[in-house]
């Protein structure tokens, strides 16, 4: 062997240099097991006295624990340990309109989260009509105008607010619900199956064919751009197939082939998002907590979503459960049954530790009339914390919310 084939194998090793460390809770001191360590698309898993060693390319790592928030490290660090904050994230939602640096709505939210137990937001990043809330840097969609009625004008200004008040980030993007995209793309929209129009639902948006692979590389494009700027969670609302018949799909429209396309938009958002370190929740049906074998024929199962993301978020609202559900006439009158009869029905299938579900902020629509004031709310409250769930996400249609009500 020569000297320059010689120093050629040699080179890798050169090239690569690992970063070790021990990762810790911040409160009790104990190490943390299966945290992932990211270092662009290479990841490691701290072991049970929670050290890790990763080869490692970049300036810093991103560190991802269930329970915790995410964690950057800088690698040319000379600290051996880091500690991580554990978190129950009780998070507010947060309107598309209200997401301006300077609306009301917005500095009100911040004074909730200084002053009462909520810690969160969820933020419209892609709404149902496809519309983004800040200016992305992917041209497809700022073609087609996704950006022309954006609300936040400086994003990267409202992301340092949040991290000023210690706010866990949370960007939610619908998914397969998309006028703009469908409207662009009409071979990719869902039509009638009768005559061949595109399909539009009972608010007059359309969707996109979720078989579809260019409908899961423009959603999750989007996703990289809210990653880029700093958001803790990406939320993916409406992965889903619609609850409609009569509709072409491009693929047989069976429960299998549902089922193994959110998987596979999953997949895909999962390889794409890793390099950021933020994590993956998906919005579900309440329902799905208590179907094992069904999938609603919208392609959303459990277990499955369970084991291609991070974080679950049934939306548990008693409004949504029919007349009859848990034996009871008026679901919307029993807010913690529901909410602690639907969790507990899941404990022996998923760790409810990686649930955090939707909680209802709104008056029931379906019977009564029922305002849900300070009791409704903390009755939902109390159900997660009693079965220990991930915090919750509170859904007020309008953003507005009282301190009381979530008074810690």
């Amino acid at each position: 062997m020569n000297k320059l084939s010689f120093l050629s194998l040699l080179l890798p090793s050169f090239l690569l240099a690992s970063f070790s460390g021990v990762l810790l809770d911040e409160t009790s001191g104990k190490p943390i097991e299966n945290a992932l360590v990211i270092d662009g698309n290479t990841t490691a898993t701290s072991d049970t006295n929670g050290s890790f060693t990763i080869e490692n390319k970049d300036t810093r790592v991103h560190i991802k624990a269930y329970g915790y928030r995410p964690l950057v490290i800088e690698t040319n660090t000379t600290q051996n340990s880091f500690k991580l904050q554990a978190i129950k994230v009780k998070a507010l939602y947060l309107t598309f309109w209200g997401a301006s640096n300077n609306s009301k709505t917005l500095k009100n939210i911040l004074k909730l989260i200084d002053e009462t137990q909520a810690n969160a937001i969820v933020m419209d990043i892609k709404n149902e009509f496809g519309s983004t809330s800040f200016l992305t840097g992917f041209a497809q969609a700022n073609s087609y105008g996704a950006q022309k009625h954006r609300t936040n004008r400086n994003i990267q200004k409202f992301i340092a607010e949040m991290k000023k008040h210690h706010i866990y980030t949370i960007a939610r993007i619908v998914t397969f619900k998309d006028e703009i995209q469908a409207a662009h793309n009409p071979d990719y929209a869902l039509k009638r199956d009768n005559n061949g129009t595109i399909w539009r639902n009972h608010d007059k948006m359309a969707w996109v064919d979720p078989f579809d692979t260019r409908a899961h590389k423009y959603t999750i494009r989007i996703a990289e751009e809210a990653a880029k700027v700093g958001f803790d969670e990406i939320n993916f609302d409406y992965i889903r197939f619609p609850a409609k018949k009569g509709l072409r799909f491009s693929k047989a429209n069976t429960q299998k082939n549902r089922v193994k396309t959110i998987e596979r938009f999953l997949d895909s958002a999962k390889e794409n998002l890793q390099p950021y370190g933020v994590f993956i929740s998906v919005d579900t049906y309440g329902n799905i907590l208590w179907s094992k074998k069904d999938d609603n024929n919208i392609g959303q199962m459990l277990l499955s979503l369970t084991k291609h993301s991070d974080y679950i978020a049934p939306m548990l609202y008693p409004s949504g459960f029919a007349p009859g559900s848990f034996h009871f006439d008026h679901p919307a009158d029993h807010p913690y049954s529901v909410i602690y009869r639907s969790l507990k029905n899941i404990k022996d299938r998923v760790d409810i530790t990686r649930v955090r579900p939707w909680l209802q902020y709104f008056k029931d629509y379906t019977c009564k009339r029922r305002a849900y004031k300070k009791f409704e709310i903390q009755e939902q409250i109390r159900a997660t914390e009693q079965l220990n769930t991930n915090g919750w996400m509170m859904w007020s249609p309008s953003s507005r919310y009282n301190k009381e009500y979530l008074a810690k």
